[in-house]
């Protein structure tokens, strides 16, 4: 089992920055691929971003290319999602994901965070 916890939501305007952060716990964290995926109300959990298990090599939706930054650090157990430029339409529950040597994750399968909120306003 892994446990992830996020950190780092809440409420900021339009072009802010926000840093998430997921402490992961139960495994050996290096070897799982971490990512974030997001929720808006009435809307599918969609992908937004992921980190490999080796060599660090990420991935983002197209969404947010260019605007967010994810990195972890493994001594640390911990996956960041550095957001910059922030728009109305990234308001959404946040949530980690982990997966065990993962090329590329999926909205299923995964270990999830509970989850936390950003709220982008005007």
């Amino acid at each position: 089992q892994v446990q992830l916890v996020e950190s780092g939501g809440g409420l900021v305007q339009a072009g802010d920055s926000l840093r998430l952060s997921c402490v992961a716990s139960g495994r050996t964290f290096s070897d799982y691929t971490m990512g974030w995926f997001r929720q808006a109300p009435g809307k599918e959990r969609e992908f937004v971003s992921q980190i490999g298990w080796i060599g660090g090599s990420t991935m983002y939706a197209d969404s947010v290319k260019g605007r967010f930054t994810i990195s972890r650090d493994n001594a640390k157990n911990t996956v960041y999602l550095q957001m910059s430029s922030l728009k109305l339409e990234d308001t959404a529950v946040y949530y980690c994901a982990a997966r065990f040597r993962e090329m590329r994750l999926r909205t299923t399968n995964n270990y999830w965070g509970q989850g936390t909120q950003v709220t982008v306003s005007a």
